[in-house]
């Protein structure tokens, strides 16, 4: 019987990615958007020669509509067996000028999201004895950025959750691992000139900036049965910014 995975936030760049990824590889795909339903029915329809993909809208900031989710998930592909936690916005500002309402949604999406997701298919994971919970970070929450406090501390919680989880859920097979991506070619990116790209890409030791395919393959390698000892990490896919 295929494995079940679900994927927040997975209508654009890194989690489209591990969508197709993860199509690709005969798993049964559920993943989720909040706003662009366009971007996710085409995502599904270019994918449908594969397998098993599910759009599903909701909020993962709201618990209720995590619950509503994974309760559609679980009615038409079955019960997670591996989760990813993708769901995730970008927002450069100075400290001084972040409103409390900014921070409270930059930490309900990033780590209250991951939050309500572990604990809605930790239960079964736990009965399975067998599970993966895949958090993706930022190298920003590894070492801190400049005019993204907010973001910054978000992703540091993600990282904290990631290695606390993984103490716990070792027992009971469950594997819990943190990808720290650096600065990858996506619409996040769309803020920046191409000559802030440029240097941005001159600035990493491989002198390019990452595609979304590269985090992707993370994911599904730590996915897999043989990956089973490896957990509580923290992998950066940064081309050396971050070592």
């Amino acid at each position: 019987m295929e494995k079940v995975v679900l994927i927040t936030g997975g209508s654009r760049g890194i989690g489209a990615a591990c969508v197709k990824a993860f199509v690709q590889k005969g798993y049964g795909v559920a993943f989720s958007y909040l706003h662009n339903q366009q971007a996710a029915l085409s995502l599904v329809e270019s994918l449908a020669d594969y397998g098993d993909v599910l759009a599903v809208q909701g909020d993962v900031s709201s618990p209720q509509q995590v619950a509503a989710m994974l309760q559609q998930v679980e009615q038409q592909l079955g019960c997670v067996d591996i989760l990813i936690n993708n769901a995730g916005f970008a927002q450069q500002k100075l400290f001084i000028d972040i409103t409390v309402e900014e921070w409270r949604r930059m930490l309900a999406v990033h780590l209250d999201g991951a939050f309500y997701c572990c604990q809605g298919v930790l239960p079964h994971m736990i009965s399975q004895k067998w599970g993966r919970i895949i958090n993706i970070s930022s190298m920003w929450g590894q070492v801190g950025g400049s005019c993204e406090v907010h973001y910054s501390a978000a992703k540091a919680g993600l990282i904290g959750l990631t290695k606390a989880l993984a103490q716990e859920e070792g027992p009971s097979g469950i594997t819990v691992n943190c990808i720290a991506p650096g600065v990858i070619q996506t619409d996040m990116m769309a803020g920046f000139s191409q000559e802030d790209l440029h240097q941005l890409a001159e600035e990493t030791p491989v002198c390019r900036l990452g595609q979304p395919q590269e985090v992707a393959s993370l994911a599904l390698f730590l996915a897999q049965e043989e990956s089973g000892f490896i957990t509580g990490q923290v992998l950066g896919v940064n081309g050396g910014m971050v070592v």
